[in-house]
């Protein structure tokens, strides 16, 4: 489902010191989810920064509630600690949100510059809006099944809405969304009746950017839909981009509420831009209009659901066959390498087999000495004849040259 428990506050980074979650709490280990989530709305209110500006171990006592939280609210990472303690979590994993009322201008450009560069940054609830919400204070607008309703809400302050559905569309199953065409961040917050006549926040879905508008959105549909943790996938691709992939679905969570009965139910949208209001447009739809729609969105849920399944398989057969290429890879280097060595050291052997071994030229270029010539003039006896076949020729030449002589005289 695309909703998400709304107090998974911050987590992020663990206590120096970590003391047991259900201390912290004040909670016993047999406590149910809701006795969990009631503790911590209590504490989460006394500690809120909104509340303790000047009084650092206040704020300091909400980070531990805050971490305690995100552990016994998820009930895989309950499971975990609950059977071998803090080793068996991944704290680096845990998301972290921020409290953008307790930023201060500066860390709040810096907030919304690495917001624009696509880096997903989560941020609290402010305590404010929970607290008038817990004693009913807050002004709610109808919002009929089948309508929608557009506005402008400020930063860190949420409009309120009561949506009335009968036995017949609660179970045909109800969809809430929210869009907005001009990109503005928000929550999409869903509420409890609460004991004291309050409400109590449950649900809460940040806004996403989805092509040219940012949305949200709770399914209700008596089946379990997820949303998508955009945060998980960032911690994935920061760790490991290479395997990122294998992680993208690992951000699927599931939602505690999957149906809602008749009755009058609170929503709520919290405007979480850093600097303007966040112009929104809420809408209700009852599921019956939609039927086709909703049993794709069952069998793409599925679907995603095991294709998770499949890539945790496949990336354990992948991160194999990666460490055996590489092994490849890298002895195909080193044989490519010794080939060229060998056959490098071939041609120069070939090289040598030649006769013009040495060759020494001279400054003007008209002479060359081999080693062949050296060589004849070195045999025995050959230089003499050498000189004697000169001789023969000058006589023969000089003979010529008087016959020629003669031969004119007479």
């Amino acid at each position: 489902m695309s909703s998400k428990k709304a107090e998974s506050a911050p987590s992020g980074a663990a206590p120096a010191l970590r003391r047991d979650p259900y201390e912290v709490l004040s909670v016993s280990r047999d406590s149910t989810d809701q006795e969990i989530k009631t503790a911590y709305r209590k504490l989460a209110l006394k500690y809120h920064p909104d509340k303790n500006a000047n009084n650092p171990e206040a704020s300091e006592l909400f980070k531990e509630v805050a971490y305690s939280y995100s552990i016994l609210s998820d009930p895989e990472k309950r499971r975990q600690y609950d059977s071998a303690g803090f080793e068996a979590l991944d704290a680096e994993s845990m998301d972290m949100e921020i409290d953008l009322s307790n930023l201060g201008t500066v860390n709040t450009v810096f907030a919304a510059l690495f917001s624009k560069l696509g880096v997903p940054i989560k941020t609290t609830i402010s305590a404010n809006v929970l607290e008038e919400a817990l004693n009913g204070t807050v002004t709610i607008r109808p919002l009929p099944i089948g309508t929608s309703v557009s506005g402008k809400v400020e930063k860190q302050c949420a409009h309120f809405f009561g949506v009335t559905i009968s036995e017949q569309q609660a179970e045909s199953g109800i969809v809430v969304r929210v869009s907005s065409s001009a990109q503005s961040k928000f929550k999409l917050l869903y509420f409890e009746h609460d004991v004291n006549g309050g409400y109590g926040l449950a649900l809460q879905e940040d806004s996403e950017k989805t092509g040219k508008v940012t949305s949200a959105g709770m399914y209700f549909l008596h089946f379990q839909v997820y949303r998508m943790d955009s945060t998980v996938n960032a911690l994935a691709i920061a760790k490991d981009p290479d395997a990122a992939f294998f992680k993208r679905l690992e951000g699927l969570q599931p939602c505690e509420v999957s149906e809602l009965k008749a009755g009058t139910h609170i929503f709520a949208v919290y405007g979480d831009n850093f600097f303007k209001t966040a112009t929104y447009t809420i809408e209700a739809l009852c599921a019956k209009s939609y039927e086709d729609t909703t049993e794709r969105l069952k069998e793409i849920e599925t679907q995603i659901l095991r294709k998770r399944n499949d890539l945790r398989q496949f990336e354990t057969e992948y991160r194999k066959a990666l460490a055996r290429f590489q092994e490849v890879t890298n002895k195909y280097t080193q044989e490519k390498q010794a080939v060229d060595e060998l056959l490098k050291q071939r041609d120069t052997i070939h090289s040598s087999f030649t006769v013009n071994r040495s060759v020494s030229n001279i400054s003007n270029g008209s002479s060359s000495r081999v080693v062949g010539d050296d060589m004849r003039c070195e045999s025995p006896g050959h230089g003499e004849e050498g000189g004697s076949d000169g001789k023969d020729k000058a006589s023969k030449k000089k003979w010529f040259n008087l016959n020629l002589k003669s031969d004119k005289k007479s």
